[in-house]
């Protein structure tokens, strides 16, 4: 490889290094959300970012069918929470504020698969 090369291939992956720096923790969520967002709307339903408070816990709350489905335990934990703290690994938990009781006879639960 030659030096301008070397230089050019550095200074893009600086370039993308700061950008990466320089989004919000909030981008990083939306952007972690958006690899999920497919599946929840192909299925009528949706997610958003109700708050991410200073302590870095990330709370959701599910829209449209996501919001009384029995799977939304699945999706929240298998498929939400998971691709958040991938994605953004400062988020020490993630909360929904609107997901199907536990005790619901319908809940579908990651360990009842």
């Amino acid at each position: 490889m030659q030096q301008h090369e070397f230089q050019i291939n550095l200074i893009i992956f600086t370039s993308l290094s700061y950008a990466f720096l320089i989004m919000t923790i909030h981008e990083r969520v939306e952007q972690a959300l958006d690899t999920i967002r497919p599946y929840l709307e192909k299925d009528g339903g949706n997610v958003k970012i109700e708050e991410i408070t200073d302590g870095n816990v990330v709370k959701l709350k599910l829209l449209g069918t996501c919001a009384s489905c029995a799977m939304s335990i699945m999706t929240f934990k298998a498929g939400l929470e998971q691709a958040i703290k991938k994605a953004v690994p400062e988020i020490v938990a993630v909360e929904a504020l609107n997901l199907t009781d536990m005790n619901d006879p319908n809940a579908i639960t990651p360990g009842g698969m």
